[in-house]
């Protein structure tokens, strides 16, 4: 076999058409081999011997796309000082653009010896390499001709989360050998669901190749969700419906080219705070026998040991170059190779750890704001970890967009009944202005949701008190035990028909109170048809029918989903609901009312002593469709119709007086949630007319 010396830049495995150039950072390691695997897994080592600051590399001509391969690592092993370098320990390549298998757990995937009753302080000699995923060579090239990212603006951006292989896996409308995968999720049936609920960009869950982990699989579970990457560059291997090596590539990116084709933009989750390694007894498959120290944040008293700002086991160390690097390499990778329009960053907080404390201006948000690729795309920060001082709704620099966790729980608060009061309300439906709006960003900084991946459905939302999480087999000590949800008066399914018109009822106030606020609302998948998980808040590990959409709608299945529809129209059609600018309570456009107004049951505009006034769970709101200050595209001034909007989470009706006639003489009914069906038109209402209002009910009314 030809060596040639190659370079060290790019990282990763690049094969030019003729060879592959093979490059691997490792600042402490003293030797690094790299393993080719034939298709009988036999293994043909090639010590690299140029190195260039810490990067090790060569060029192989011959080797192709297809070819499996991995590294192992010379160096210490002393665990007290943070050193793990094993060279029995088979290495994913850090810049791997594909991954082939799983971890076949046992002994060997451990770079110390699990028998040795000194936990992972002697190393282990047993040669893993038959036991995990191998990395593989790739031909980047694709057609791209004709793609173009939608491009859709922040303030008509509607977000739908949901997961590859759950979002079709059970579709009866796509092919069974596509269901489950990329290919899938791009069929014509996936999509047709997506326009019709006006969704405009899809938000996956984590698609970076992810591990499962041993004590899953001994239970018989999975990792559902993917939140332990292994992989940066990779996607993940198991949505791919081909079967040749490296094949989930092309299938991604033409994944990516037919929804852009279709107007829907595609967000990625993507987990840079920690790998799927876990804490010092973990598995060593990639960056941990790499260079533990350079990739892992190390605990600065006792190094064998993790800091753990993630509950996860690790940290990545963001202060170090070459873990900056990797990120912004991989971020950059996805935004140019494989054409993705944004990033939601998981447990973002970890990332802007310079030190111990969270800072907003460290190196990585400045490095953001700098790249001129990244600094134009989606950015979403989860702006929350577990470490002390993690929760930072609010606090993330300009260029972000945030999960509003204030959102969800003020409006879960708010329909069940309990504090906060209106004030917090107020905040949340104009977009968070106190949370925004002092440095400089706009409504759509605000990520709106109700439900999530991670809590309760919206169905369950409105069925349990508690969660029901038995099937993950950790006796109840996982998942969130606080969710502010009720249960509508029996726990779970209940045949009773009262208890099941209110749990429909109050889902419908759900949504309209998420599509109608200031801001972007995020919608999890499924909820739009009332799926369940069984009261389970974590399905982390149910990669079966608990998680996955059920696509056989039933009555009120079908009676949510149209609901669900209409509204998604009724926003689009509206842009009094979709404001780039903030609110300023005054006349603008030379209009006698402000463009927003706040109404108590008498009709009588808020006072002070009303917003504070504890027991209010009603209040009447007017949105001035002639005090728009955002202009259109091309310049031209933007109205629309006046609304006013009643929301009651009183569990009696209510009389709820309308606006004197200075905001408007006539009203027309055009929303109700206990009327699902509701033809607009049919009634009309005077200034100052008290009409009844359902409890626990939204009522919204046009200006004639």
């Amino acid at each position: 076999m030809e060596i040639w010396p190659g370079n060290p830049y790019p990282l990763g495995a690049t094969w030019d058409g003729n060879g592959t150039n093979f490059a691997i950072f490792s600042q402490q390691g003293t030797g690094v081999e790299l393993c080719l695997f034939d298709e009988n897994d036999h293994q043909t080592s090639v010590p690299l011997t140029e190195v260039t600051t810490h990067v090790w590399h060569a060029y192989l001509p011959g080797i192709a796309p297809g070819q499996r391969y991995g590294y192992r690592v010379h160096g210490p092993y002393l665990p007290q000082e943070g050193q793990r370098f094993n060279p029995a320990k088979l290495l994913i390549d850090p810049y791997a653009k594909a991954i082939d298998g799983n971890i076949n757990w046992g002994p060997e995937v451990f770079a110390y010896d699990v028998n040795s009753g000194r936990e992972d302080l002697v190393p282990s000699h047993g040669d893993s390499s038959p036991h995990v995923p191998k990395s593989v060579v790739i031909d980047e090239a694709f057609d791209w001709v004709n793609d173009q990212a939608p491009r859709v603006p922040w303030h008509d951006t509607v977000i739908y989360e949901t997961h590859v292989k759950g979002f079709t896996i059970v579709h009866p409308g796509v092919p069974e050998e596509l269901r489950g995968t990329y290919a899938g999720l791009a069929h014509p049936a996936a999509i047709e669901h997506l326009l019709l609920l006006g969704v405009t960009a899809i938000e996956l869950m984590p698609v970076h190749h992810f591990i499962h982990h041993s004590h899953l699989v001994a239970k018989g579970l999975r990792n559902y969700w993917g939140y332990d990457p292994i992989g940066y560059f990779a996607p993940h291997g198991e949505y791919s419906s081909a079967g040749t090596l490296g094949d989930q590539v092309p299938e991604f990116k033409a994944m990516v080219k037919t929804l852009h084709e279709a107007g829907l933009e595609v967000i990625i989750d993507v987990v840079y705070n920690h790998t799927g390694e876990g804490n010092h007894l973990g598995p060593t498959v990639g960056l941990r026998g790499a260079d533990n120290a350079a990739y892992y944040r190390l605990d600065d008293r006792n190094p064998r040991l993790y800091k753990d700002f993630t509950g996860t086991g690790n940290s990545l160390n963001v202060r170090q170059p070459q873990v900056l690097k990797l990120i912004m390499d991989s971020l950059r990778y996805w935004a140019t190779h494989m054409h993705v329009d944004g990033f939601r960053f998981d447990l973002a907080s970890t990332l802007a750890r310079e030190l111990h404390d969270v800072d907003r201006l460290s190196a990585f948000f400045d490095i953001i704001h700098q790249d001129p690729v990244l600094s134009d795309m989606k950015l979403i920060a989860e702006p929350w970890d577990v470490g002390e001082g993690g929760y930072q709704v609010g606090n993330f620099p300009l260029l972000w967009s945030e999960w509003n966790g204030k959102f969800r729980d003020t409006m879960r608060d708010y329909w069940r009944g309990q504090e906060p009061g209106l004030s917090e309300f107020a905040f949340r439906f104009t977009g968070s202005s106190d949370l925004y709006q002092q440095d400089g960003r706009s409504p759509y900084a605000s990520i709106n949701f109700i439900t999530a991946h991670d809590g309760f459905t919206l169905n369950d939302l409105v069925s349990y008190n508690e969660k029901h999480n038995e099937a993950n087999g950790e006796n109840g000590r996982d998942g969130e035990s606080h969710n502010r949800s009720w249960n509508s008066g029996a726990e779970g399914e209940t045949d009773d028909p009262s208890v099941r018109a209110l749990r429909e009822r109050r889902k419908r106030n759900f949504l309209v109170t998420l599509a109608l606020s200031q801001g972007v609302p995020m919608f999890l998948g499924g909820d739009e048809m009332g799926r369940t998980q069984g009261g389970n808040n974590n399905v982390y590990s149910q990669d079966n029918e608990t998680a996955w959409i059920d696509w056989s709608l039933r009555d009120r299945s079908l009676t949510l989903l149209g609901f669900t529809r209409r509204l998604m129209d009724f926003r689009k059609s509206h842009p009094v609901f979709r404001r780039r600018k903030w609110f300023l309570g005054r006349p603008i456009y030379d209009s006698h009312v402000s463009d927003i107004g706040w109404f108590t049951r008498k009709g009588e505009e808020m006072s002070e002593a009303d917003w504070k006034e504890a027991s209010a769970r009603s209040i009447g709101i007017f949105l001035n469709g002639d005090g728009i200050p955002d202009p259109g595209p091309r310049g031209e001034r933007i109205t629309d119709d006046s609304f006013f909007l009643i929301f009651n989470a009183h569990h009696e009706a209510v009389e709820h007086a309308l606006p004197p006639a200075t905001w408007g003489a006539e009203w027309t009914p055009v929303i109700d949630t206990t009327e699902p069906l509701l033809v607009e038109g049919t009634i009309v209402h005077a200034a100052c007319e008290h009409i009844s209002v359902e409890g626990d009910s939204v009522l919204i009314l046009r200006r004639v």
